[in-house]
């Protein structure tokens, strides 16, 4: 696998460094920061700025003497100084040919894998069993999709968890409305689980005899009582199929043997809190059972408790948390864990992170939050439905698909319907799963319909559109990928270098992504490509290049484009068609 231009460079103005400032920097990262900048060079490095002040020189001084430690055989064409100590790189025609036509034979498009493969717990989705997945599971699941593809993709192993609820108060209503209708048969059995959960919510709600008897009936679950598990193990295996028809309907890549819920770590709460105990920093106070992580503060100015067991015993989610990740960590063997959800447990997630160091449980782990804002309606509300119910994500589902298979249809009505519905249906789950990922991700965002299913903008159906129009190119040429790949891709015309330089920038895309768990990177990356090959395929005829070289050196950089642009949106979990 050859080194990607960027790679090479970098390597070359970190070698620079060294060898202008001697040992000053040696074994240390130069803090590089190359970016495309076609108006300059085609590459802009700000190290001297980062280091003018470590080496007690001024920023042009200190880019100036980089510049003359970096050499231009070979793959630098030229170099110049700007600004206050900007570096600006313009490359080799040829090295930019060679590392393009390099990429052809490269199945991961000049992404390396790691060379330390970790192992990555990514901890997402997590709805609640007994109760059907909304519009507040669609970012969990998505971006915790997502990033664990890319993760997986870099080649770290990745454990898939999906911390659903299923535990808790509301088993108790639900197994005491179950038993009463199992007394009247099992007609129960076909019934949708959302509505009988709403018919327990009523009852318990309505009649307080009915929820004394609740009420037992958690305790019952809780001692192990074998009827009361019984109709929780049903409750669980329905609520596991729904999810499992979303996720496929999604495209997300969750199974029922990555679900490991709250119910799993009810034997180690004892332990989490004994041991906490031991290691000195359990408290009461009024009556719970508390720690005190440090750095948290109330608003007056007094430590912040993490309740850990309440005065009547129970545990909590911080209790089950702690258990969680003490599994991840000692028995996963987790070298790092990504928590995706909702930006409101921010706060819930550092007291844990900082218990579970104090406590001297998470060792070397490096443990991520990974929060996310809300989705908005149109008010810039919660997303509700008129009425101000909760949004279903099966709904939305089917809206996407149905609003997509009326876009294509719309674009190309010669399309046979069976083929439109798969289109309608790749399109729209793109357009739906692309418009959460696109933003940057602490942000809420509006969800709006008009402005995600399209073809104009930064929008899945937009980036996969690209991908098809160079797929159709290749078709109407009648080569084979495999004849393509044994063309040389030769960059002349200024949007072919535009285009090679972005298609050179992918596993820097992905490294960023890897290492800031912000997905939105990867899609502004794609929609640049996809921008970038536009103006190529309108600017530089292919199909009718003025000669052969060039026809083939074209049909290249289109064969390319569609590898990378069908990795980088399998990463975010999105296909990719031929026809559209």
């Amino acid at each position: 696998m050859q080194e990607s231009i960027r790679s090479q460079h970098d390597t070359r103005i970190s070698t620079a460094v060294i060898a202008a400032f001697g040992g000053a920097f040696a074994g240390t990262d130069p803090l590089l920061t190359p970016t495309a900048n076609p108006k300059n060079g085609d590459y802009q490095a700000n190290v001297a700025m980062s280091l003018s002040k470590r080496v007690g020189k001024n920023p042009r001084e200190t880019a100036s003497a980089i510049a003359a430690s970096l050499g231009t055989a070979g793959l630098i064409e030229k170099i110049d100084i700007a600004g206050p100590g900007f570096i600006n790189i313009t490359l080799e025609p040829a090295a930019l040919s060679r590392a393009t036509t390099a990429l052809l034979h490269d199945p991961r498009m000049g992404s390396a894998k790691a060379a330390h493969p970790q192992s990555v717990v990514v901890d997402y989705s997590s709805p609640n069993v007994a109760k059907e997945m909304h519009v507040g599971h669609l970012r969990s699941t998505v971006i915790g999709d997502a990033l664990a593809r890319v993760l997986e993709f870099q080649g770290h192993r990745v454990t898939r968890q999906n911390h659903v609820g299923d535990w808790g108060t509301q088993f108790g209503m639900l197994i005491a409305h179950l038993d009463e209708l199992s007394a009247q048969g099992n007609a129960w059995r076909n019934s949708d689980i959302t509505t009988l959960y709403q018919e327990a919510k009523r009852r318990d709600d309505a009649e307080p005899a009915f929820a004394e008897r609740a009420r037992k009936r958690v305790v019952d679950l809780q001692a192990g009582e074998p009827t009361a598990v019984a109709l929780w193990k049903e409750l669980f295996a329905m609520s596991a199929k729904h999810f499992e028809e979303i996720y496929a309907r999604l495209q997300v890549d969750l199974k029922p043997a990555d679900i490991r819920g709250e119910s799993a770590y009810n034997a180690a709460l004892a332990g989490v809190v004994a041991d906490l105990k031991i290691s000195g920093l359990l408290h009461t106070s009024e009556g719970a059972q508390v720690v005190y992580p440090a750095g948290h503060k109330r608003e007056d100015g007094e430590p912040l408790p993490m309740i850990v067991q309440k005065g009547d015993g129970g545990y909590l989610y911080a209790t089950t948390d702690l258990a969680a990740a003490r599994f991840r960590i000692q028995s996963l063997r987790a070298d790092r864990i990504a928590y995706v959800t909702d930006a409101r447990q921010s706060q819930h997630f550092a007291m844990v992170f900082e218990v579970l160091k104090q406590a001297g449980w998470a060792g070397a782990t490096r443990l991520d939050h990974v929060p996310f804002g809300m989705v908005l309606g149109p008010d810039k509300r919660p997303f509700k439905t008129r009425d101000g119910g909760t949004v279903k994500l099966i709904d939305l589902i089917e809206e996407a698909q149905s609003r997509a298979t009326k876009l294509v249809a719309e674009k190309n009505p010669e399309l046979p319907e069976a083929e439109r519905a798969l289109v309608g249906q790749t399109v729209g789950i793109g357009c739906l799963k692309y418009a959460d990922l696109s933003g940057d991700r602490i942000k809420d965002y509006v969800f709006d319909w008009n402005r995600m299913v399209s073809f104009d903008g930064n929008t899945a159906a937009y980036v996969q559109y690209s991908y098809t129009r160079a797929r159709s190119i290749m078709r109407k040429a009648g080569v084979t990928d495999e004849a393509v790949r044994g063309y040389a891709a030769v960059v002349a015309a200024p949007e072919e270098k535009q285009l090679a330089l972005k298609l050179q920038q992918f596993p820097a895309v992905v490294d960023s992504v890897a290492q800031s768990l912000e997905p939105h990177r990867l899609c502004n990356y794609l929609y640049d490509l996809a921008a970038f090959s536009h103006k190529f395929v309108e600017t530089c005829p292919v199909l009718k290049a003025e000669d052969e070289a060039t026809r083939q050196s074209r049909l290249a950089m289109c064969l390319l484009l569609a590898d990378t642009l069908r990795t980088g949106l399998g990463l975010l979990g999105i296909g990719v068609l031929e026809r559209m």
